[in-house]
């Protein structure tokens, strides 16, 4: 017996082995790089004698821009999300509720195509939609609704607009196939008994979704906080984001020291709520099971 599982577990790992090296190279040895960066004095390639310091992040502390700088990616990736739930679940549950294989696939369609489309195309496009002189505001302007030009661009607004579009697509088809999964009998069940269809929604088909929509959240919350093309033309350098200090801090300071701490910062927001999300699909799992 022994003898017959070895050569399976060989064979397993020469499998695994070529992702297992991509991986480290492209993933670990990266992100170990940054994290040993981010704690040196300088880069020790071209200085001969560093030191371990903790200047970098206690820089961080000690300034209130960079705590400004970092509330602010947050806040920016929390509206996205938010607004991306909010105009991708309805159309999520339309695609998974759909009978018409033709009107699935051309939902899909529409979803997907936005993605085919490179994101500095689609951010130009929103530039003149959103800007004082484009579509909106002239069309405002002409039907005598406001005086002058609205201020959509080079604000947190735009941000959110322009990353609501990209990402938006990443929230329907993760809700997609958890909806789609969800027996349409227990909605069934629930009006026979005489629940509302509302009401079959709120206690049925919610709950049950529950698992997409967090795990449609963090996907497109960990983007929206490391975009950075977006942000820099719609925002024009009027709002900072991690992203964008991060690139500041390597191309116009050369501090490769502090801008590996800004981040790790990002990396850590990321793996938190990787590890919130996993406790929370745990309790919704925990009580499912209760129930």
């Amino acid at each position: 017996m022994t003898s017959s599982s070895a050569p399976r577990v060989n064979s397993l790992a020469l499998l695994i082995l070529p992702s297992a090296l991509l991986f480290a190279l492209f993933f670990f040895l990266p992100i170990g790089l940054m994290a040993v960066m981010s704690v040196l004095t300088g880069n020790p390639v071209v200085m001969p004698n560093v030191a371990l310091t903790a200047r970098h992040y206690a820089r961080m502390g000690d300034d209130g821009y960079y705590l400004e700088v970092i509330w602010t990616t947050i806040r920016i990736g929390l509206w996205t999300t938010l607004a991306a739930l909010m105009i991708g679940y309805p159309l999520a549950h339309w695609m998974a509720r759909i009978k018409s294989r033709t009107g699935h696939a051309l939902l899909l369609m529409a979803v997907l195509a936005p993605m085919l489309t490179g994101i500095v195309v689609r951010t130009f496009a929103w530039m003149t939609l959103l800007s004082d002189k484009g579509v909106i505001n002239q069309i405002l302007t002409s039907l005598g609704l406001v005086t002058r030009p609205l201020q959509l661009m080079y604000n947190e607004t735009g941000i959110v607009i322009g990353l609501v579009h990209i990402y938006v697509p990443f929230m329907v088809l993760t809700l997609t196939g958890v909806i789609g999964r969800i027996d349409e009998r227990l909605e069934q069940a629930a009006e026979n008994l005489g629940a509302s269809p509302w009401r079959a929604f709120l206690e049925v088909t919610l709950p049950l979704s529950l698992p997409g929509i967090l795990a449609g959240s963090l996907l497109v919350f960990a983007l929206a906080i490391s975009a950075y093309v977006t942000p820099i033309l719609l925002g024009g350098f009027q709002v900072m984001t991690l992203p964008i200090l991060i690139y500041q801090q390597i191309s116009a300071n050369f501090n490769v020291g502090f801008a590996a701490a800004l981040g790790m910062v990002l990396l850590v927001i990321s793996l938190s709520l990787v590890i919130a999300y996993n406790h929370l699909l745990g309790l919704v799992s925990g009580q499912r099971e209760l129930q």
